[in-house]
């Protein structure tokens, strides 16, 4: 990710293109290849000279760090048009879940709640 006058000497050069452009040229695009936004547009701040207050603009005062946290997890999905029902990471991460692991799928009948029972290895 550019910052400082690189990032502004960047920016400048691709102005005539989409914002979303600019930012993927300069190096602002997360693991998954969404753009970031948010991190971009205060790295040009940044570069401008212009110093953001701790806190300043974030859902939560409390955090420090220069980073947000990204997209919160909203306990809500639906079944894909393919049947299949997504979890995702933010609880796959939460439950303590790696990359591999099997589980055998039981539904409770009388609360249709789903239990994933680790399987043995």
């Amino acid at each position: 990710m550019l910052e400082g006058k690189a990032l502004l000497d960047r920016a400048r050069a691709l102005s005539n293109r989409p914002e979303d452009e600019i930012a993927r040229a300069c190096g602002y695009v997360g693991p998954s290849g969404r753009v970031l936004k948010k991190s971009f547009y205060r790295a040009l701040v940044a570069a401008k000279g212009y110093s953001m207050p701790n806190g300043a603009g974030r859902a939560s005062a409390g955090r420090s760090s220069g980073q947000g946290k990204g997209r919160q997890a909203e306990f809500r999905t639906r079944v894909h048009g393919n049947g299949n029902l997504l979890i995702g990471h933010a609880y796959t991460r939460r439950l303590g879940l790696e990359p591999g692991q099997e589980f055998r799928i039981e539904i409770h009948q009388e609360t249709g709640s789903i239990w994933l029972l680790p399987l043995e290895e």
